[in-house]
């Protein structure tokens, strides 16, 4: 079996000797944050959350990404919250990329690890700490749940990466995979969040052009991402932020795999209220 990584933000500042020159980047479709541009002086802080803080890699904006935030989040050791999610109509999905912190959720405790995830279902009572000596490193993607009339709320997920065989994308011989933490068929979500590996040299073959909003955080790898007009270079550590129909397509650069978290809007009617 592959060994995955997951990359984590090194946070501090670049020296002064350094070159302003970054690929950082923000259209109309698309924008790029580099791993470099994830420096302490870009952080924030959340009420009721303790030894604490976080990148805000993507929030709601009119006219651009408008169903998720996705955060970043860096718990020092003996941090965490007793009250992390003030907003009862928000469900979340977490992913740690380094360290362990122990989720409280549904009267259990569960040990989480690089690899580990948790999709919160919305109105959840959850609680989140750092019983460790180093500090723990996860994402913490946001949406407002649209329940549906005759479907009940899912239930939480709590699930290991490496314990879950990846699905093939059709026709490629396994070299491009998702694996996947809740059941594609099952309506009651109306997120999905995921990990798209492709092997070095393996192409996304076409210019997908959709309705889903998508936020990408390279975990592993480099690749050549062409975003609406443009090819960018990412890495482990980058951001991509695209919003709905933005075309998009990639080559994996290897030497390695290229994989990323993925999160996007699925299984809902579009609102016409807008």
């Amino acid at each position: 079996m592959t060994e995955h990584s997951y990359h984590v933000p090194e946070g501090g500042l670049p020296p002064q000797t350094g070159l302003l020159t970054d690929r950082a980047v923000f259209t109309e479709s698309y924008a790029v944050i580099p791993r470099r541009t994830m420096r302490d002086i870009v952080t924030s802080r959340l009420p009721h959350w303790d030894k604490t803080r976080l990148w805000v890699l993507a929030r709601p904006m009119s006219g651009f990404a408008e169903t998720f935030s996705h955060y970043l989040m860096e718990v020092a050791a003996g941090g965490g919250s007793t009250r992390p999610e003030p907003d009862r109509g928000a469900e979340g999905a977490l992913f740690v990329v380094g360290g362990a912190v122990v989720l409280s959720i549904s009267g259990g405790e569960h040990a989480m690890k690089p690899g580990s995830y948790a999709h919160i279902p919305a109105g959840t009572d959850w609680q989140l700490r750092n019983d460790e000596d180093e500090a723990a490193a996860f994402h913490w993607i946001r949406k407002t749940y649209q329940p549906v009339a005759g479907l009940a709320p899912p239930d939480p997920v709590i699930a290991q990466e490496a314990s879950i065989a990846p699905d093939p994308m059709p026709d490629t011989h396994g070299q491009w995979s998702t694996t996947r933490f809740v059941d594609p068929e099952d309506m009651r979500h109306d997120m999905h969040v995921t990990i798209v590996t492709l092997a070095p040299g393996c192409v996304i073959p076409f210019m997908e052009t959709h309705v889903m909003e998508h936020g990408l955080y390279v975990l592993q790898g480099k690749a050549a991402y062409k975003l609406n007009r443009d090819w960018v270079e990412v890495e482990a550590g980058d951001y991509m932020w695209l919003r709905a129909f933005c075309p998009q397509a990639c080559y994996a650069g290897g030497p390695g795999p290229f994989r990323y978290l993925l999160y996007k809007d699925v299984n809902r009617h579009m609102p016409l209220d807008r």
